[in-house]
């Protein structure tokens, strides 16, 4: 995630830097840092912004089918991914171990390289086209 993205997701969130460094548990000068580029944005962080920035369109009903529907999964494959079990196809990018393209990424950065393409993850940066 780099800057810009962190900045568009805070304001997609309608958070000033201060409420934003409430909700991720970390200091007003990390979110600081994090915004002019001085800091590396963490695993952790992007996740849990990602997150919030997910659970306010799934409210606002944004959020599409889930990602087995989407990628039409076979049933040998829904039967082992996480996703499924936990019922989260709609938050599939945020969980570890799901099986994407018949595969389970080795980390959270070879994971988002597929997310980032993905439909299932996409309307959740579409404020980034000024969709948003």
């Amino acid at each position: 995630m780099d800057i810009i993205e962190f900045k568009s997701l805070r304001n997609s969130l309608h958070k000033t830097q201060k409420e934003l460094a409430q909700l991720l548990g970390v200091s007003l000068k990390a979110v600081h840092s994090y915004e002019q580029g001085w800091r590396s944005i963490p695993t952790y962080t992007e996740r849990q912004i990602l997150f919030l920035v997910a659970l306010k369109k799934k409210r606002e009903g944004e959020l599409k089918k889930p990602c087995w529907t989407l990628k039409k999964c076979p049933a040998e494959i829904k039967s082992r991914c996480p996703a499924k079990e936990f019922d989260a196809g709609k938050f599939c990018w945020f969980i570890n171990g799901t099986i994407c393209e018949g595969i389970v990424h080795k980390n959270w950065q070879e994971k988002m390289k597929v997310c980032r393409s993905c439909d299932v993850f996409l309307p959740l940066l579409d404020l980034l086209d000024g969709k948003g």
